[in-house]
C-alpha cells in the first residue's frame, strides 16, 4: 500500500543547530487530528509561547486506509464480513518501516510517543502491552475496548515488566451516557484495576474521566492533559 503521512516540525527545527534532535509523536487518524494536535503541541512546547510543558517535537500523522483493519488486533466474527484483525501488521509497518524512514531523513531522538483515539486508542493500548513496542509513552483517548472479561484479563496478564516499569500511558475516558457505561467507562476502569493488581504500584499509568465530555469532544482536553502527564519528570 501507499501511505500518506503529514509531518509537522517545531519552530526551532530550521532555526537552531543542525545537531539538535527531537522526539517524535506518531498520530493515528492523521488526516482528522493533524491540525488539532500540531496546534496543541505548538502551544505546549514552543519557546515563543513560553509554556515549556513538553519538548518541541516532530509529529508524524498517518492518514487512514482501513481503520477497522489497521486498528484492531483481534479478528471478531460478525454476521457480515469485516476486515478487522490487521493491527499487528499495521504496528509492524509503523515500527519497522515508517519510524526508520523518519529517523533516517530527519533529526530525531529515540524517544517516541503514540497517540490514538477510539479504535486508534485501542491500537495504542495493544502497542503499550507489547514488550517489543518501540514507543516510550502512549496516549489512549476513549479507547474502544471491546474485550470480554476473559480476554481483558489475558491481555493484562501478558503485559511484561518492561511495559509496566519503563513505559508511560495515559488513558482518557469520555461520558458516553448510562446506556454505554458497560462498554466504555467500566471497561476502562476494569483495565486500569487489573494493571494495578499486576504491577502493585502503577506509577507510570494514569486514567482520567471527563464527565462533561462525550466521545468526540473529549479529544481536545485529553490531548492537553495526556501530553502534560507523559512529559512530567522527563
Amino acid at each position: 500500500e501507499e501511505r500518506t503521512c503529514l509531518i509537522s516540525f517545531s519552530d526551532s527545527y530550521y532555526e537552531t543547530s543542525v545537531d539538535r534532535i527531537y522526539p517524535i509523536i506518531i498520530l493515528l487518524d492523521g488526516y482528522t487530528y493533524f491540525k488539532t494536535v500540531t496546534g496543541i503541541v505548538h502551544f505546549m512546547s514552543s519557546n515563543r509561547v513560553g509554556n515549556n510543558l513538553m519538548p518541541e517535537s516532530i509529529i508524524i500523522a498517518i492518514e487512514n486506509v482501513d481503520r477497522r483493519r489497521d486498528f484492531t488486533i483481534t479478528k471478531i466474527k460478525t454476521k457480515r464480513p469485516n476486515t478487522g484483525g490487521g493491527g499487528g501488521k499495521f504496528l509492524n509497518f509503523i515500527e519497522k518501516e515508517l519510524i526508520p524512514y523518519i529517523d533516517e531523513n530527519y533529526r530525531t531522538e529515540s524517544y517516541r510517543t503514540l497517540i490514538g483515539h477510539s479504535l486508534g486508542g485501542l491500537l495504542t493500548l495493544n502497542s503499550y502491552m507489547d514488550k517489543f513496542s518501540v514507543f516510550n509513552t502512549y496516549i489512549a483517548i476513549d479507547p474502544s475496548i471491546w474485550w470480554n472479561e476473559e480476554m481483558m484479563k489475558n491481555k493484562v496478564d501478558s503485559i511484561s515488566s518492561k511495559s509496566l516499569n519503563k513505559k508511560k500511558i495515559y488513558i482518557a475516558t469520555a461520558n458516553q451516557g448510562d446506556a454505554n457505561y458497560e462498554r466504555n467507562k467500566k471497561r476502562h476502569d476494569d483495565f486500569y484495576t487489573l494493571i494495578i493488581k499486576k504491577s502493585g504500584e502503577p506509577i507510570n499509568v494514569a486514567i482520567e474521566y471527563f464527565e462533561k465530555k462525550n466521545h468526540r469532544s473529549v479529544l481536545l482536553v485529553a490531548l492537553f492533559e495526556g501530553l502534560k502527564y507523559i512529559n512530567q519528570d522527563n
